[in-house]
């Protein structure tokens, strides 16, 4: 029958066995493959990625094109218009004297009124083109294309919204897949201390050392470390699929490069930015822009309007003055030619109520774009605030957590002595295993909650640079 101190002997050998492969495990990370080592990616260039390949980025520049593409629909006003008409028909040639008002369901008959009545019906042909210019505006095509480069400038600043929260995501889920990494390390690692306490009080209850008692309780605490570590490759595996999408990759090929985010961040915060030039601001002032340059045009509306009008057409009929007609094909082409030169004034005189009513509205959008946009700024402060309390509690816990990981050790070595000289029981050490598993795990992630931490700054920001610098040196 063994002896109590071949059990302990056991045990002893079981440890170093365990600690000796804990430790080839942290030193030798050469057990992944070479081409997981080589596909790895670092902080900075999971960011460059996201920024480059998210759909959502594309989206954002594709709208730019198309606000500059209106930049230059709405100089085309500035050229000449040309139109050109062709036009044969066969009809009947009767005209009456008097009054018909403008539409378009009456074809209109030019010639004198013959004072007849039948379906006689001939050719008619004409062809012409009109070249009509507007030699000035009083600005109202100018105030058109500073509104149409206030749209570019809109769509602009929200790609750099969209690139701000792309960068952030891929940032936050780098990060998150490196804590839940840790995370699985320390859990392996109490899942084997767990299981060489289960092998020691088992062999113990076996010999009738230990009731058996301890040996349930010690698998089921087997159980529970096994439980933690699956629920720990499970987040890991969630964080990965939500790194790779942002990246564009599969799943599978994300590796990621931890770098100096493991090890103690810098004392220094990213440097402080005017909130003003944060991209959720950019884009709200420059929605207030885009207000104000839709009011000016409205502005320059109501205005005389001169149209500089060329033409030159030629007519064909089959119908003549004296009432006959002439050939089969008499009229099928132009016959007839003319030309004219002149200028057009139109005034919308009637429009002045209405372009008052659409500036009020204007003049009202352009209060409330104003108001949300120091309401943006009141937010990005309180953000920013916020942002600074957060990373001061995160460097504190980070201060604590080597403290507790210290106490939790000690208090696993004394609750394992008291165990093995008789005067503690397994509640006791199964207690202290658990503490120091997630004391373990605290300090794992409190680092990382500090790198966290410095993120939300530098979003608050709204600038990652100064962050992935502090993240890559």
């Amino acid at each position: 029958m063994p002896t109590y101190q071949n059990c302990l002997c056991t045990l002893a050998r079981r440890s170093f066995a365990v600690l000796v492969a804990l430790a080839a495990w942290q030193l030798f990370p050469a057990a992944v493959p070479l081409s997981a080592q080589q596909a790895s990616i670092t902080l900075s260039q999971a960011v460059e990625q996201a920024v480059s390949k998210y759909p959502a980025i594309a989206a954002s520049l594709e709208q730019v094109s198309a606000a500059a593409a209106g930049i230059n629909l709405a100089r085309t006003a500035y050229l000449p218009r040309a139109d050109f008409l062709g036009q044969i028909n066969r009809a009947t040639r009767n005209s009456v004297f008097g009054l018909l008002l403008p539409q378009g369901g009456i074809p209109s008959i030019s010639g004198p009124v013959l004072g007849t009545n039948n379906f006689t019906n001939v050719w008619g042909s004409a062809a012409g083109l009109l070249v009509s210019w507007e030699p000035f505006d009083f600005g109202l095509r100018r105030a058109n294309v500073e509104a149409a480069e206030s749209s570019r400038g809109r769509a602009e600043a929200g790609a750099g919204v969209t690139r701000l929260q792309v960068g952030t995501g891929a940032a936050d889920s780098f990060l998150t897949l490196l804590a839940s990494q840790q995370v699985v390390i320390a859990a392996r690692a109490g899942l084997e201390r767990a299981r060489v306490l289960y092998q020691v009080t088992d062999a113990l209850a076996q010999n009738g050392l230990r009731p058996g008692a301890d040996a349930a309780r010690a698998r089921a605490e087997v159980a529970f470390a096994e439980t933690q570590l699956i629920q720990a490759e499970q987040a890991v595996d969630v964080a990965r699929v939500a790194l790779a999408n942002l990246l564009g990759i599969q799943a599978a090929q994300t590796v990621v490069q931890p770098g100096p985010l493991l090890d103690a961040p810098p004392a220094a915060a990213p440097p402080a930015g005017a909130l003003a030039d944060h991209p959720l601001a950019r884009q709200q002032d420059a929605a207030v822009q885009e207000t104000q340059a839709l009011q000016r045009a409205l502005q320059h509306s109501y205005y005389p309007r001169f149209f500089l009008q060329g033409s030159t057409y030629g007519r064909g009929s089959g119908a003549r003055v004296d009432g006959t007609t002439g050939g089969p094909f008499s009229g099928f082409g132009p016959s007839v030619q003319n030309w004219a030169i002149g200028l057009t004034v139109t005034f919308p005189a009637m429009d002045l109520p209405s372009i008052h009513a659409r500036e009020q509205v204007q003049l009202h959008q352009e209060r409330a774009a104003v108001a949300q946009y120091k309401r943006i700024l009141q937010d990005l402060e309180m953000q920013f605030e916020q942002a600074q309390a957060r990373l001061q509690g995160a460097r504190r816990v980070a201060q604590n957590t080597p403290i507790e990981l210290d106490a939790a050790r000690t208090a696993e070595q004394q609750a394992t002595a008291r165990y093995k000289s008789g005067l503690g029981n397994i509640v006791e050490v199964a207690d202290a295993a658990r503490l120091r598993t997630q004391a373990e795990i605290d300090d794992s992630l409190a680092k990382l909650g500090v790198w966290r931490a410095l993120l939300g700054v530098a979003v608050a920001q709204g600038d990652l640079q100064p962050f992935i610098q502090m993240a890559g040196r």
